[in-house]
């Protein structure tokens, strides 16, 4: 139920875009899919699936900003935001922190500690692939240099890389 209602509030906070409510959207269900199918414990499955929902929080505030919705930017300005964005649904503060250093790390693909992290990372890019149409060539150097979880691999390979 926590997660439906983050859900309902997130669609809420995009105020009409149908661009980015169908990307988080898509973003969460990929991931939420590759946690399960990953065999995620429940705890870690629930903290992948919020900040699935939330990643791209500060995308509305990056392009008022910026003019553009640059990675880093959004990392940058993300952690206010969802302090303030899951202040109300009361999770656990351990929880809060992790979704927070997710969000805040969804475009850093070095160091990457921990399974909720990994399936973001692959769950976001095999939405952004399709969204920007990205190359043959340039999916395949991410899945080289960034993939790891064999669920995300298979999905990659069977989507994009088909021969």
């Amino acid at each position: 139920m926590m997660k439906a209602k983050i859900v309902n509030k997130m669609i809420d906070f995009y105020r009409g875009n149908r661009s980015d409510v169908r990307h988080f959207l898509k973003v969460y269900a990929y991931a939420q899919t590759i946690g399960r199918l990953e065999g995620l414990d429940e705890k870690t499955s629930d903290t992948l699936e919020i900040a699935a929902i939330v990643h791209d929080i500060a995308c509305p505030l990056c392009r008022e900003k910026y003019g553009n919705t640059n990675g880093k930017h959004q990392e940058e300005e993300s952690e206010e935001l969802l302090k303030i964005f899951l202040s109300e649904f009361a999770l656990p503060k351990e929880m809060e922190e992790r979704i927070i250093y997710l969000v805040t790390h969804h475009h850093t693909y070095t160091n990457v500690e921990g399974m909720d992290y990994q399936i973001l990372l692959e769950a976001d890019y095999l939405v952004n692939a399709d969204e920007s149409e990205y190359s043959d060539e340039a999916i395949r150097n991410f899945r080289e240099r960034v993939f790891k979880t064999q669920s995300s691999l298979h999905m990659l390979d069977s989507i994009y890389l088909r021969d």
